[in-house]
């Protein structure tokens, strides 16, 4: 497998490590046995992934701001990590819309914060930056976006995942770009993504499950709305993959990626509940699309992955079905088994993630 001897005995920072995303990815580089550094301003929700797992007995965990240049910059100086994935982020959506500013200084000069800190940093290092799909300019189109479409949005989540984008280009322009650059970066965006451990606000899956651990109706918005759901471990295997290219050769620097499901893996929010109806007994919902006001969403956005096919022989692994199962499965044990250990369950589902890749001869796990 090609992360085996890329990230074993080496010192990881993820930014954002608190969060659903990041802390997945942090139990996967520990469990390669990477040193894992995670640099986080809080818990994003209660539950979390990373509570649950008990993730900071496995790595070394930090309380820090991103936006804070100066303490990122003393941190990356002391860690003098071989590999950074740049995950800090206001993540959703919806509280963008509350808090424009404070959406756009996280991701936008957070980025930007993290990107300065490799600056003055002369050892190699390998960054992954983390955007969003949510970084195109929407038009709905059927297709799926490409790395050279348009960036921007009409919100300001979108926003400032655009801008981290132009922050991001002009740094490799600037900074990462002469014949003795050690810093090599790579651009990461991924959709939505599903799994164990998400308990973020406004996200049909939490929301789901919350309520019906607690046998109660759940509201639900835009049941026709249709989403590339993707488990999590899927644009985590592609960052993975990325990473260790870049490490490998320079041929790939500064490029940007798209990570998601199978082209025809679009299924509407209606769909979704109908295949986690399947596993969880007693599933009731009411569609509110007509009586909730609530800001603009887009009812269709998906990726197109064929370059992340091309140069990084990268595919996702599972099928919709086999993406609900394996989520559906891990709240089932948090909210009805408590006897069992949540940190084992998250280990072996990446376990199972990884032998499914290789039973189906995925070329990135080849050896």
């Amino acid at each position: 497998m090609p992360f085996d001897n890329i990230y074993a005995d080496k010192t990881v920072v993820i930014t954002g490590h608190t969060g659903f995303k990041g802390s997945w990815l942090a139990a996967w580089l520990s469990h390669l046995g990477a040193n894992v550094v995670g640099l986080s301003i809080d818990l994003p929700s209660n539950p979390s992934h990373f509570v649950a797992t008990d993730m900071a007995n496995y790595i070394e965990d930090n309380r820090i701001d991103v936006c804070d240049a100066k303490l990122v910059k003393q941190c990356f100086k002391k860690i003098q990590p071989d590999f950074v994935f740049h995950l800090a982020a206001q993540a959703l959506v919806r509280p963008s819309y509350d808090s424009p500013l404070e959406t756009l200084t996280t991701n936008a000069m957070g980025t930007a914060n993290v990107l300065d800190a490799l600056r003055l940093i002369e050892k190699p290092v390998v960054a992954i930056m983390i955007t969003s799909d949510k970084a195109y300019d929407n038009v709905e189109w059927v297709w799926g976006y490409r790395e050279t479409d348009a960036l921007g949005g009409k919100d300001p989540y979108s926003a400032s995942k655009g801008m981290a984008e132009i922050v991001i280009r002009s740094y490799v322009e600037s900074f990462f770009n002469h014949d003795n650059n050690k810093i090599r970066i790579g651009i990461a965006r991924a959709g939505n993504v599903i799994g164990g451990g998400d308990w973020a606000k406004d996200r049909i899956v939490p929301d789901c499950v919350k309520s019906w651990a607690e046998n109660n109706v759940v509201d639900i918005r835009s049941p026709e709305s249709t989403r590339p759901w993707q488990h999590v471990l899927e644009p985590l295997s592609g960052y993975l993959t990325l990473g260790s290219e870049l490490y490998k050769s320079s041929k790939k620097h500064g490029e940007a990626y798209n990570f998601g499901p199978s082209a025809g893996q679009n299924y509407s929010v209606r769909n979704l509940i109908d295949e986690m109806s399947k596993y969880w007994k007693s599933v009731r919902w009411n569609d509110v699309s007509k009586d909730s006001k609530h800001a603009h969403e887009a009812g269709l956005l998906k990726l197109n992955c064929d370059k992340a096919l091309f140069d990084l022989q990268w595919t996702p692994t599972l099928i919709f079905e086999e993406t609900i199962g394996m989520t559906v499965q891990w709240y089932k044990t948090f909210y009805q088994d408590r006897s069992k250990s949540i940190s084992d369950v998250t280990l072996r589902q990446i376990d199972e993630y990884m032998n499914l890749a290789k039973k189906r001869g995925l070329s990135w796990m080849r050896d």
